[in-house]
This record gives structure tokens, sequence and C-alpha cells, in this order.
């Protein structure tokens, strides 16, 4: 390659692609439940998670297709005091987290990050569009009982979480882990009644 060349390859920036639907509002093609979670579709194309039994593990749904650096945005409702979540880069799958395989510190929290969801007091450690383990969110800006918007910024050096359009939490992510993974749902335990509706990715393209 001439030099010229090779040093406009290098300062070009990155090119995203347009977004895509990661759910239909139809059906879960693409999309693979670990768990005993019960994933329903309901007529108006919402994504509804429920629990299939009172197991206190954790039940997951996994897209299929794996992504490295993308945008993910979603938006989301749980019950009060609902607890959920949205994982990227988990390699595991779930593996641990879910029925007789649980290992506490190999969740997908621990092998890759999740972004935590949260209906419930903001004191908590971790509020809604935190990294969980990693980087508290602004609080506050979350709408009870209600939709919110949650987008994720996905980049190789850093992670950015929007809760409804406003910055709320921001971390390097740690430099061992995994940089690419399924994006995950979570039904956090045997209460968990959480909905999801407008799940779109664009996905980030090197030249």
């Amino acid at each position: 390659m001439h030099k010229l060349g090779f040093l406009l390859f290098i300062l070009l920036p990155a090119a995203a692609a347009d977004w895509a639907a990661l759910f239909s509002g139809k059906n879960l093609d693409g999309w693979e439940s670990v768990g005993d979670g019960v994933w329903t579709v309901t007529r108006d194309g919402t994504l509804v998670g429920q629990r299939a039994s009172r197991a206190v593990k954790q039940a997951w749904l996994y897209t299929r297709q794996e992504f490295r650096e993308f945008d993910l945005s979603l938006e989301y409702w749980t019950r009060l005091s609902g607890n959920s979540g949205v994982s990227i880069r988990d390699t595991s799958r779930g593996k641990w987290a879910c029925g007789d395989q649980w290992v506490a510190d190999k969740t997908p929290s621990h092998i890759g990050y999740e972004i935590q969801i949260w209906m419930g007091d903001e004191k908590t450690p971790y509020p809604s569009g935190s990294v969980y383990l990693f980087a508290k969110a602004k609080s506050g800006v979350q709408i009870p009982n209600d939709w919110n918007k949650l987008e994720i910024e996905s980049r190789d050096a850093v992670i950015r979480v929007k809760v409804n359009g406003q910055p709320v939490a921001e971390h390097p992510g740690d430099p061992r882990r995994s940089k690419t993974g399924p994006i995950g749902l979570q039904l956090h335990d045997a209460a968990s009644l959480v909905m999801f509706r407008n799940i779109r990715i664009r996905e980030i393209r090197k030249p």
C-alpha cells in the first residue's frame, strides 16, 4: 500500500452502519433462551419476559449473533422493585448463571458487562444505567413505572450509557475481558417481569 494511502487508512474514523432491528416485534428469530425464562411477543410487538419456576438463579435471552463495537438502543419496562439488565460481551452466554451450574463469580456481569435495570430505591449501589460492578449511574433520570430508553455505546476502549437521552455512566472496561460477545436480556430472579421494545443496533465498522 502507498504510504499516503496507509496513513489515510489509519486516520479514517470508523464508519457506523445503518440501524438494524435486533428484535422483529413478531417472533424470537435470532435469539436463544438460557434458563427457565418464558419469553413471549404480544400482539403490539412487545417482548415480555417472565419466569417459569421459583428458581433463584437467573435466566437470559441472547442474540445468536455476536458483536464488537456498536451502539445499542432499546426501551424497557419492569415492575416495582424489578431487577433486570442488558449484558454485552458475555462469552459464557449465561452458562454459570442459570440452573444447576450456578457459579456466583462467573455470572455474565463477571464474564462480560451488565448494564443494570433496577426499578427500586435509587439509593442502591447500582441504579439503572450502571455498568454493574464497575460504574454507578447518575440517579434521578429513570421514569418510575413507565417505559424508559436505554442506550449503550460499546467501543473497545470505553462503554458509555444513557438513560432517557442523558449520559449516566462510563467505564473503559477491564482489559482482561473480551471485546466481543452477544447481547443478553436478563430475568434476574423468580419474581422477574420485564418488557422490551424497539431493540436496535448500529454496528461500527473500521475501514
